[in-house]
């Protein structure tokens, strides 16, 4: 996985060399390197896709309702087997 300091400089450090020199890159060549040079360095951070982060929440909104019914369970059958 790739820090998020050195992705960073990554990309200073290429966008400075896609700026300078004699010869400027049309606006297209520009973008298109600079696209790729996102998605390389995405590709190297541990990140999810929105789809995936979406589908996660789904499952934990899940289990945790399963859950909050459990304990609900678990507080009556202790409150029936210990009476106050």
């Amino acid at each position: 996985m790739l820090a998020p300091k050195d992705f960073l400089d990554a990309l200073s450090g290429t966008a400075s060399r896609l700026f300078s020199g004699d010869n400027p890159l049309p606006k297209s060549e520009i973008e298109s390197q600079f696209k790729a040079l996102l998605q390389s360095g995405f590709s190297k951070l541990d990140l999810v896709s929105r789809e995936e982060f979406d589908s996660q929440m789904v499952v934990l909104a899940r289990t945790r309702a399963r859950l909050e019914s459990l304990e609900e369970k678990v507080a009556e059958l202790e409150a029936k087997l210990n009476p106050p």
